[in-house]
C-alpha cells in the first residue's frame, strides 16, 4: 500500500515512510492509494474472531509486507490488551467504553500502536526520532504513555495551560524520561499551529520530527478496530446500526468512516461536538468556516478547525451529497452536557464524562427520526478525568482507579512557553 499527501497526489510515500515522517514533505496528510474491501464472509462470521484476528485482518491491507505478520501480531497484541465492552445505557442504545487502557483514553490503541511500529521500523538506527504533539487533554498522556522509555525516540507534548484536566496534566506531564511537557500560554489550536510551523520550518530540517496525532496514519487507521469489536458485539441483535462519535480533530470518526468504507455495516455516523462547531456549521451550509476556539466542559473536543477532517472529504471524493448521506454532525452546549450527565445518572445508572454526554446527546438526535436503528455512543474517556464538572452536577464523588495511584503521586514537569520562538529554542538545544 502507498500513501498519497492530500495537497500533491505525486507525492507518494510507503506505510514506514509515512509513519516515521507523519506528514508528506509539502505538509499534506497522507491517505491511502487504494480503499481495500473486506470479504463479506468476514464480516458475516465475524463474531468467530478474535479482537486480535478482527484486527489483524483489518489493518494488514494498509501495511502489506512491510511489517512481518508474526511481529504484526505481536504489536496488535500488546495494543489490545484490554477491554472494549458495549454497555446498554437504555434500550437500543449503548455505550462502547474505549478507557480500560493504561491511560483511560481511546487514544491508548492509536499511540501503542504507532510506538510499537516505529519501534520496529528504527531498531538499530542511531537517529533519534523527535515525536512533536499537540493535544488538547488525552492524546498527551496517550502519547507519553505509548512511547515512554522507547530506545531512540524522544517525545514533546505541547499542551495549552489551565485547558486540560489535572489527571490529564499529570498524564502526560509527570512520566519524565523521554517525555517533555511544553505548557503553552494559549488554546490547543495554538499548540496545533505551532505543530504545523515546526514541521514547515527549515531550521529544523535536521531534526528528524515526526507527529503522534492523529494526523500520522499509524495513529489514525487503528481506530478503526473499535468500530469492528463494536459490532462484533451487537451484530446478533439484526438492527440497523447508528454510531454518535465524540469528535474533535475528527480523527477517530475518519477512522470509523474508513472502516464503512472498507466493507463494515455501518448504516450512518454521527460527529457530536460541543460549542466548537466548525463541521456542524459546515454540514448545513457547505462552507468551511473555522471561528476562535471556545472553551468547553469536554475540552479534548475543543477543536476549532480539524486536522482531519480533510480526509473525510477524500474518503467522499469530495462530494458534498455523499457525505451527507452517511454523515450527520449537531453541537451542544455546556448546559446540555450537563443536563445529559445528570439524566444518565440519575435515569440510567450510568455515569458519562462530558465528550461520551455529547456523543449521546448527537445519538439521541438521529434517532428521533429513526427509530427502528438501534445506536452506540463513544466513551473517549473515563470519568475520573473530569471530576470538576461530573462531581459538582451529580454531588458524588468519583472513585480513582487504583492504576492511576502511582501517578497522581509524582510531581508535574513542564516546561511553560508562549510562542513559536521558544518552541524552536528548546527543539535545538
Amino acid at each position: 500500500m502507498k500513501y498519497y499527501s492530500l495537497n500533491n497526489y505525486a507525492i507518494q510515500a510507503s506505510f514506514r515512510e509515512a509513519a516515521i515522517t507523519g506528514i508528506a514533505p509539502d505538509k499534506g496528510l497522507y491517505f491511502p492509494e487504494s480503499i481495500p474491501q473486506l470479504e463479506p464472509d468476514f464480516i458475516a462470521n465475524i463474531e468467530n474472531y478474535s479482537n486480535v484476528e478482527i484486527a489483524s485482518k483489518v489493518i494488514t491491507p494498509f501495511i502489506g509486507d512491510e511489517i512481518p505478520q508474526d511481529k504484526l501480531r505481536e504489536i496488535i497484541e500488546e495494543t489490545l490488551s484490554f477491554d472494549f465492552p458495549t454497555i446498554e445505557v437504555e434500550k437500543g442504545i449503548y455505550a462502547l467504553e474505549l478507557y480500560h487502557g493504561p491511560t483511560l483514553a481511546f487514544k491508548d490503541v492509536g499511540a501503542r500502536f504507532m510506538s510499537r511500529c516505529l519501534n520496529y521500523f528504527t531498531k538499530g538506527e542511531n537517529k533519534q526520532i523527535t515525536i512533536l504533539v499537540a493535544t488538547s487533554g488525552d492524546t498527551g498522556g496517550a502519547v507519553a504513555s505509548g512511547f515512554l522509555d522507547v530506545e531512540g525516540i524522544n517525545v514533546v507534548i505541547l499542551y495549552p495551560s489551565g485547558k486540560v484536566s489535572d489527571i490529564q496534566e499529570k498524564q502526560l506531564s509527570a512520566l519524565g524520561q523521554n517525555i517533555t511537557a511544553l505548557e503553552v500560554d494559549g488554546s490547543f489550536d495554538d499548540c496545533q499551529d505551532m505543530v504545523k510551523q515546526a514541521f514547515l520550518d527549515e531550521s529544523l530540517k535536521n531534526i528528524r520530527l515526526t507527529s503522534a496525532n492523529s494526523i500520522n496514519i499509524a495513529r489514525w487507521l487503528p481506530q478503526m478496530f473499535y468500530y469492528f469489536f463494536a459490532y462484533k458485539q451487537l451484530k446478533h441483535l439484526g438492527k440497523p446500526l447508528a454510531i454518535s462519535v465524540p469528535s474533535g480533530n475528527f480523527g477517530n470518526i475518519c477512522a470509523g468512516l474508513m472502516a464503512k468504507k472498507i466493507g463494515l455495516p455501518i448504516n450512518h455516523f454521527i460527529a457530536s461536538t460541543n460549542m466548537n462547531d466548525t463541521v456542524p456549521r459546515y454540514m448545513d451550509t457547505e462552507k468551511y468556516q473555522p471561528s476562535t476556539t471556545k472553551e468547553t466542559l469536554s475540552n479534548a473536543m475543543d477543536v476549532s478547525n480539524p486536522s482531519n477532517f480533510v480526509r473525510i472529504l477524500e474518503l467522499f471524493n469530495n462530494n458534498f451529497g455523499n457525505l451527507q448521506d452517511e454523515l450527520s454532525s449537531h453541537s451542544f452546549t455546556d448546559k446540555e452536557t450537563l443536563q445529559t450527565i445528570n439524566k444518565l445518572y440519575h435515569e440510567h445508572n450510568y455515569l458519562a464524562d462530558p465528550h461520551g454526554a455529547v456523543g449521546y446527546l448527537g445519538l439521541k438526535k438521529y434517532l428521533e427520526d429513526h427509530p427502528d436503528y438501534m445506536g452506540i455512543f463513544l466513551e473517549t474517556a473515563h470519568p475520573v478525568k473530569f471530576p470538576d464538572s461530573i462531581e459538582k452536577e451529580l454531588g458524588i464523588k468519583i472513585a480513582v482507579p487504583a492504576s492511576l495511584a502511582p501517578l497522581l503521586a509524582k510531581k508535574k514537569q513542564s516546561i511553560a512557553i508562549k510562542s513559536y520562538g521558544e518552541l524552536c529554542d528548546y527543539l535545538l538545544l
